[in-house]
């Protein structure tokens, strides 16, 4: 067998090519290192994209949600006074229930939301004791939901807080916190302002043991609209302010400086959580909830969900 010196002077063979048997070997294991890297590479790539794939895969949506519902955002308190009353934990049960089973896409909790629960928001309904206490990042947080043309709704003591003409400008009307200005529970008699309006809808003038407010610190330029009111009852927190007539139902169209114009929807009532039983403070909520989204106001009162074509066979995933 032929020899010839390599590269560093030591004999080896010589291949039939004319390539030490040296040289012909390492450009085989380069090749297929090469080989062997890409392989991986593409081996990586593929559990990448299926990691990838699975994490941004979707949930179905709950059972009997509709998707293309109106978004709800609702924010409560902590439970608060006497049993059967300020129950705001139970509202946020309930109403997810309820504002579910009429068409619309519930989200909330117990504290106050972030920019990213009111993202896809249509309307914030608040059912919180003293809401109107918000600090300065909270409070840009509602601005700029508001600025966008997000609605509000709230309920009952939702508009107390420390500067009623601030929370006056967001939902119309505002009742300072620490002052007396609370009937208590007593017979709060309707007298509905404008049965035409369609929020009001078979509304009567009917009246519930509740509790109203009197002191209250309005907006203007706009002003709010209302829907209906009620006389003060004569209680001994109520004192002189027996007899006087406060609006206890509005709504409020508004524009923040530099925003859309924003709705806002205001029941006085709920101190006594079983009147949210009552049917029509029931739909008279719904409506009020639609139309502060911006939705037509009978959507949810109408929504009827989809048939859903009767059972599947055996050995169908559901």
């Amino acid at each position: 067998m032929a020899v010839h010196r390599d590269r560093q002077g030591l004999l080896v063979p010589q291949g039939s090519h004319g390539l030490s048997t040296r040289d012909s070997v390492q450009p085989n294991i380069a090749m297929r290192g090469l080989l062997l890297f890409l392989v991986a590479a593409c081996f990586s790539e593929a559990c990448i994209a299926q990691s990838t794939s699975t994490h941004q895969a979707q949930a179905p949506p709950p059972s009997g949600q509709n998707p293309n519902g109106m978004h709800v955002y609702i924010w409560v308190g902590l439970k608060s006074h006497l049993a059967g009353q300020h129950d705001y934990p139970q509202f946020l049960a309930d109403w997810s229930k309820i504002l579910t089973e009429h068409g619309a896409v519930v989200d909330g909790a117990l504290h106050a939301p972030s920019p990213r629960d009111l993202e896809h928001s249509d309307v914030l309904v608040i059912y919180k004791g003293d809401a109107g206490y918000l600090s300065d990042e909270e409070k840009l947080i509602v601005e700029s939901f508001v600025k966008r043309g997000g609605g509000l709704v709230s309920l009952h003591d939702s508009l107390c807080g420390p500067d009623p003409k601030y929370f006056a400008t967001l939902i119309g009307g505002a009742k300072r916190h620490g002052e007396i200005n609370y009937t208590l529970g007593a017979p709060i008699a309707y007298s509905v302002k404008d049965a035409a309006d369609p929020i009001m809808k078979d509304m009567s003038n009917l009246t519930i043991f509740d509790e109203a407010f009197f002191n209250m610190t309005w907006a203007s330029d706009p002003g709010i609209h209302v829907l209906a009111a009620t006389a003060i009852p004569g209680t001994p927190s109520a004192g002189a302010h027996k007899g006087e007539v406060v609006p206890q139902i509005w709504t409020y169209q508004h524009s923040l400086p530099g925003g859309q114009p924003a709705r806002a929807f205001v029941w006085m009532q709920g101190h006594e959580y079983a009147n949210f039983e009552n049917y029509q403070i029931r739909q008279m909520l719904l409506r009020g909830i639609a139309w502060a989204a911006r939705k037509p106001v009978d959507s949810l009162v109408d929504y009827a969900p989809p048939a859903t074509g009767g059972a599947k066979p055996a050995g169908v995933p559901r």
